[in-house]
């Protein structure tokens, strides 16, 4: 069989949580908490079940739900979105950024992302005829070069992916940076796809900025978000997709064909636990507790590092450590110390290698603590 993605294998996730389980590692590879989601959420959705809401919800996502979303967003970003037109709920965020590209990559088009990514975006380009091109974050700080940026546009760019808080580096873009997008896909008519996954996890008090937040950015937007980030149940795979109604509408016509709708008992239970903001607000205080942890408990150790400004993620530097590939540590950190982790090579344009590994914090203390013991014995 000839595939549409040759070159693509099993993805790094998957990888070390294998890795993670065959030799019996703590598993700080994979993004996902290991601890459970709030009990009322769990009895909004069993109550849903039981009261019957168990068939088909509608293409665009139940109706409550899209009012709780415009809402949220509306006191977030101060901005406006159409229930019926304009918000789409997904399964979850892979799903909502798969269909934006379904819907707008034709065959040798162009994407600009920045790199690190995450892993999802060059194949879904590929499948579709398109064409990557990769603006490297420069470690150590991640910090997008808009000036590299429009060196890379050119008449077949089509889009623009931002990721924001970005995931691996935990860099939050500034006002600055989405001003700078804003100039750029004016200037060039030019796309965005917004993944906006880690948008309540924010720390020291810096400012999520979404594309929504800028009218004439979020004219040519669609902004993906995650419910599963947010509350601690990545396996329930939900999310949504924002855009203005010209952009929403080409969204659905995929959208319809590859999954149709969406968990309708989770919907109306998200629905109502939306309605309370204090259940996303009150995200970044508790994750920042978790980060200054971790960060205090290996502050000691050989590894260097600058605190993530946000995600559930941390970059971890072992330059001084070995001198091994990142891919190669990660594997000996696994099999040897039982602390698996991610390469972030993988995540990078051509492979580029910065000594770098990706730890997720989004774990219970006692994890984090043992974890850090590892980290401080190599």
């Amino acid at each position: 069989m000839i595939s549409k993605l040759p070159n693509v294998t099993t993805s790094i996730f998957s990888v070390m949580s294998k890795m993670a389980a065959d030799h019996q590692a703590l598993n700080l590879s994979q993004g996902f908490p290991n601890f459970e989601s709030d009990p009322l959420l769990i009895e909004l959705v069993n109550k849903a079940m039981k009261d019957g809401f168990n068939q088909y919800a509608p293409m665009p996502g139940d109706i409550d739900l899209r009012a709780a979303i415009c809402e949220k967003v509306k006191l977030l970003h101060s901005c406006v979105y159409n229930i019926d037109k304009e918000i789409t709920i997904t399964a979850g965020a892979t799903q909502a950024i798969f269909t934006v590209l379904a819907a707008l990559v034709k065959k040798d088009d162009e994407v600009l992302i920045f790199t690190p990514a995450y892993d999802c975006y060059e194949p879904i380009i590929e499948l579709f005829g398109g064409k990557t091109r990769a603006v490297q974050l420069e470690a150590p700080f991640y910090k997008p070069n808009w000036e590299k940026v429009e060196d890379q546009i050119n008449n077949n760019t089509k889009l623009i992916i931002i990721n924001t808080p970005h995931n691996p580096s935990g860099v939050v873009f500034s006002k600055d940076d989405l001003l700078q997008l804003q100039k750029l896909t004016e200037k060039y008519d030019l796309f965005v796809l917004s993944d906006e996954v880690y948008e309540h996890i924010i720390f020291d008090q810096q400012i999520h900025y979404s594309v929504s937040k800028f009218k004439a950015l979020s004219k040519r937007s669609f902004v993906v978000a995650s419910f599963g980030k947010t509350f601690h149940n990545t396996g329930w795979k939900i999310g949504y997709c924002l855009a203005p109604e010209p952009l929403m509408s080409e969204f659905k016509k995929v959208h319809q064909y590859n999954v149709f709708s969406v968990n309708n008992p989770i919907q109306k239970a998200l629905a109502i636990y939306l309605a309370t903001p204090e259940n996303y607000l009150n995200l970044s205080g508790f994750y920042q507790k978790k980060r200054d942890l971790f960060l205090e408990l290996i502050k000691d150790s050989k590894f260097k590092y600058i605190p993530s400004e946000g995600t559930y993620f941390q970059m971890l530097n072992f330059s001084d450590i070995a001198e091994l590939s990142d891919i190669d540590f990660t594997e000996k950190l696994t099999i040897e110390h039982k602390l698996a982790t991610i390469p972030v090579s993988v995540f990078n344009k051509n492979r580029l290698d910065d000594k770098q590994i990706r730890v997720c914090f989004a774990k219970t203390n006692e994890v984090l603590i043992s974890a850090a013991k590892i980290i401080n014995a190599i």
